[in-house]
């Protein structure tokens, strides 16, 4: 599963993290409540496409991704929220919508809120829907090297 690759790369990589187990969860506002994390500390990932292209979002539990600020910040000429089709191939290894905010590791870009720079630890689906890792935020930032811009709806 993505649990084993995550602990992998995070264990090479020498980061610091928690893995916090919950009950069963779908949306990140529910997995937030159930495994007693703060929603302005659990990132959650919207993938989208940009002009074809898939990408992921991360943002706070309790925000709404806003595609005409990603349009204008990313500059592309279309954005749309991608279809559970379009990336379920590429995220074989993590049960649907539980993807890690970890783009890297699966070949596409990652935009980040700017919000989420405010955390000093982000907690996130590792891949199930039964299972969080919670991380400093400036490790996840070191890892993935997302791209900041304003996403969401403030």
């Amino acid at each position: 599963m993505a649990l084993a690759t995550l602990d992998r790369f995070l264990t090479d990589n020498h980061v610091a993290y928690r893995r916090i187990m919950h009950p069963v969860a779908y949306t990140a506002q529910e997995v937030a409540s159930v495994a007693h994390v703060p929603r302005d500390k659990m990132a959650k990932t919207v993938m989208v496409k940009l002009d074809g292209r898939l990408a992921m979002t991360v943002m706070h539990a309790n925000q709404y991704l806003d595609l005409a600020n990603l349009k204008r910040e990313t500059g592309a000429t279309k954005v749309e929220i991608a279809e559970e089709y379009e990336f379920a191939e590429l995220f074989r290894d993590c049960e649907p919508g539980a993807m890690p905010p970890f783009g890297n590791l699966y070949g596409m870009e990652v935009y980040a809120d700017w919000g989420l720079m405010d955390d000093s630890d982000i907690a996130f689906n590792a891949g199930t829907h039964i299972e969080l890792v919670r991380m400093s935020f400036r490790d996840y930032e070191r890892l993935v090297h997302p791209k900041f811009a304003s996403v969401c709806r403030h």
